[in-house]
């Protein structure tokens, strides 16, 4: 009786063995990405040293900043960099990249960040995953790149500005809002680590080709704005960490984010050797891995 069904000659069997070897061989991958004021470093980035050098204080500054916002219907990101701009103007100060970078210097993270990353990535060594880490802020790229963490990142996506012939910013070059957040999760689910992109963004590729599933990314936010990728996060199969300071009303915003479902965790920002987001990142890259080993058998 003939048969519909195809019988796998032995050649057909052992190129299908020898393609599923290599796979097994690459590493899945664990994408960690973070937003970073109020996430990896407490307030924002440029109460640390900027504001002072312009002779505001932050109360002054971001007061003035949401009353613009809202008298032009503005957004708040794109006001926040035009102030400083005009006010860097008015103190005779030359915001170049370099001295933007010097106010990273000044930043101060929550405990164990600066070792967070070496930890994970022996973690994620020891369980036979690669762990790599990216920024997603809605702060400036400029200042993040003169911490003394941002040799740790893949990538860092963020507000930047555009410098004239002299080197001074003079513009926006890319301004990150809590929305358009959204768009660097798909960037790095694509392996796509530049902002200006538009054409491989959009491109259609088959989902096993694409470079990190979103079951594979952890994102970590601290507040409202971060709801969008954190959302995004849960809904595509990925996973959402709130973190939360000591002051009860951080504590509050992060208890709302879990009871709202927006998130799968929330815990302090503490990243301290065995502290609860450590135990919580490692069994999330268990996890990872066993389904990518499961994923084979299929």
């Amino acid at each position: 009786m003939k048969t519909s069904s195809r019988l796998c000659s032995k050649n057909d069997f052992q190129r299908y063995r020898k393609k599923e070897m290599n796979r097994k061989q690459e590493k899945p991958i664990v994408a960690l990405i973070y937003d970073f004021d109020g996430t990896l470093a407490p307030g924002n980035m440029q109460e640390y040293s900027f504001i002072s050098a312009v002779g505001r204080n932050k109360d002054e500054f971001w007061g003035e900043t949401h009353e613009m916002a809202r008298h032009q219907d503005a957004d708040g990101v794109l006001i926040y960099m035009l102030l400083m701009l005009e006010e860097a103007k008015r103190k005779g100060i030359k915001l170049t990249k370099r001295k933007l970078k010097t106010f990273g210097k000044d930043i101060t993270f929550f405990n164990g960040v600066e070792t967070w990353f070496e930890r994970i990535n022996k973690i994620g060594e020891k369980e036979g995953v690669t762990v790599e880490h990216y920024i997603n802020s809605s702060g400036l790229l400029e200042i993040m790149e003169g911490t003394s963490i941002s040799k740790e990142f893949k990538a860092i996506f963020a507000s930047s500005f555009y410098y004239d012939e002299d080197g001074c910013a003079i513009w926006p070059a890319s301004a990150v809002n809590y929305t358009n957040k959204t768009q660097f999760l798909f960037k790095i689910n694509k392996g796509i680590l530049n902002i200006h992109d538009s054409e491989k963004i959009n491109a259609s590729v088959p989902e096993e080709e694409k470079r990190i599933a979103f079951s594979n990314m952890i994102y970590f936010g601290d507040g409202e704005t971060d709801v969008p990728c954190m959302k995004l996060t849960r809904q595509l199969g990925g996973t959402s960490i709130a973190v939360y300071n000591s002051s009860e009303a951080s504590r509050n915003v992060a208890r709302r984010l879990y009871e709202q479902h927006r998130v799968s965790f929330i815990c302090p920002a503490d990243y301290t050797e065995g502290s609860l987001v450590e135990e919580i990142v490692t069994k999330l890259i268990r996890k990872i891995k066993a389904d990518d080993a499961l994923s084979s058998l299929r």
